[in-house]
């Protein structure tokens, strides 16, 4: 795919949002558009998750989930990317579910209805997921949700990501695997985060040209 001119929109968290940047300028949407020419638009929101939130957050802002934000995107992209996940598993409530679910009330059903509505209101967009980064504790479960929820590592919630989106093949650009960043090695976190999560200059630069080259292969 040659990238000058598209209109891509990425929906995501905080990564695509941009924390830990030194700038705006340094996220990677934003070296995206700088290094292909595409037309970027950023709907990064900081604590958001895919799924549902039982309990509602300190911030509500938080509880705008990917579902309810799709609806205020663009609607003329030629390349949605959706890059979540980390959220849910960090601070999520919404138990995990089942394939077959088809509400935003659980992850995978939340998955569903977001892929449904994109593959409806954006027949002809290039659709991508990109899964969620390593990330300090990913294995030390956060949180318990009071014993109600079944809590699972990261790379549960990854697996599910993958599994979602071939259902509606789309194609995914598997940053757990591939994208080179382990902060549980400290060396490694120096170089690519801020903070053992958050990307910093690095991170960002290293993440656009993963998804650059990736998005030209399409």
């Amino acid at each position: 795919m040659d990238l000058r001119g598209k209109k891509i929109i990425f929906l995501g968290d905080s990564i695509t949002e941009g924390v830990g940047a030194s700038a705006t300028d340094k996220r990677y949407t934003d070296l995206v558009a700088q290094k292909t020419g595409a037309i970027v638009y950023n709907h990064g929101v900081s604590g958001t998750r895919i799924a549902k939130q039982k309990k509602p957050s300190l911030d509500p802002v938080c509880d705008r989930d990917f579902c309810i934000r799709a609806r205020d995107m663009e609607k003329d992209a030629d390349v949605i990317v959706v890059f979540g996940g980390t959220n849910d598993y960090g601070h999520g409530d919404a138990e995990l579910g089942t394939f077959s679910d088809r509400t935003n009330d659980t992850f995978y059903g939340a998955l569903h209805t977001l892929y449904t509505y994109l593959c409806e209101n954006y027949p002809k967009a290039q659709k991508v997921i990109m899964t969620p980064l390593h990330r300090v504790n990913e294995e030390s479960l956060l949180c318990d949700h009071n014993s109600v929820v079944p809590v699972a590592p990261l790379k549960t919630y990854v697996k599910i990501i993958r599994e979602v989106a071939e259902y509606y093949s789309y194609p995914v650009l598997d940053m757990f695997k591939v994208s080179g960043i382990q902060p549980n090695i400290p060396a490694n976190s120096e170089a690519y985060t801020v903070d053992g999560l958050h990307p910093n200059d690095a991170g960002y630069e290293l993440i656009s040209e993963l998804v650059i080259k990736f998005l030209k292969t399409l």
